[in-house]
């Protein structure tokens, strides 16, 4: 029987060929450029790796990653947004993925891109990877008050930059169309990868205030449809 050294090493080798491609896709939409999120997804697994014993079950596991994957994720947007300001127009890349070309020409995206840190990782965690509001409150360690609040000035910021492109909602809301993202760059063991880095966890910005708890529950839709992009809130 391998003695528990074994059992860890095993297991988080099979963690990583199973899930680094989806953790690879979420650490993209937060960074914006695979090079970066690339260096997320090594931090991620190998905080992952010293914290696996920790953890204790595997249902743990990726949702301890991907909190990683956001903390680093914002603490590198912080230090970006002190050495360098984003300008309006997006720098072209010669040899782009199919992917990232796409979302690049996305005006959406673009816009979303643009966003303050906290506000663009509501949007990444609830709309583009599908999290509940309780997950994405848990994810970046603040209230469910905070995360529809955050979302709230996000898509009203998007609407705002939007219409000022001219481009209007879609008459009526429909459902946003699967992309395909590239497939994940093998992923190093934590013997292969560079030394983690210091991970700075932001706490929550404020408390929920009392109206900002009993908002409605409403689904956010963020739609491109016949090269119009609809962000919208439905009851």
């Amino acid at each position: 029987m391998p003695d528990e050294a074994g059992f860890r090493e095993e297991d988080f080798r099979d963690f990583v060929e199973t899930r680094s491609s989806a953790l690879l896709r979420t650490a993209y939409l937060l960074a914006g450029d695979w090079a970066t999120a690339e260096d997320l997804l090594q931090i991620a697994l190998t905080k992952t790796y010293l914290a696996w014993k920790r953890l204790g079950h595997i249902e743990a596991v990726e949702p301890y990653a991907r909190r990683v994957l956001v903390n680093t994720s914002t603490s590198w947007w912080r230090r970006r947004w002190h050495g360098e300001r984003p300008t309006e127009v997006l720098p072209e890349s010669a040899a782009a993925d199919r992917v990232e070309e796409s979302l690049e020409r996305d005006a959406l995206w673009r816009h979303v891109r643009e966003l303050p840190n906290r506000q663009r990782a509501v949007l990444v965690l609830r709309f583009y990877e599908d999290q509940s509001e309780a997950e994405t409150a848990r994810l970046l360690g603040v209230s469910v008050g905070t995360v529809k609040s955050q979302a709230s000035r996000a898509l009203a910021t998007l609407r705002s930059r939007l219409s000022a492109e001219g481009i209007e909602p879609a008459a009526r809301p429909a459902r946003p169309p699967t992309v395909r993202l590239r497939p994940a760059t093998p992923a190093k063991t934590p013997a292969q990868a560079k030394p983690a880095q210091a991970v700075e966890v932001e706490p929550d910005e404020q408390p929920a205030r009392d109206d900002e708890r009993g908002l409605p529950e409403r689904e956010a839709v963020l739609v491109e449809t016949s090269g119009s992009v609809e962000v919208g809130l439905v009851t």
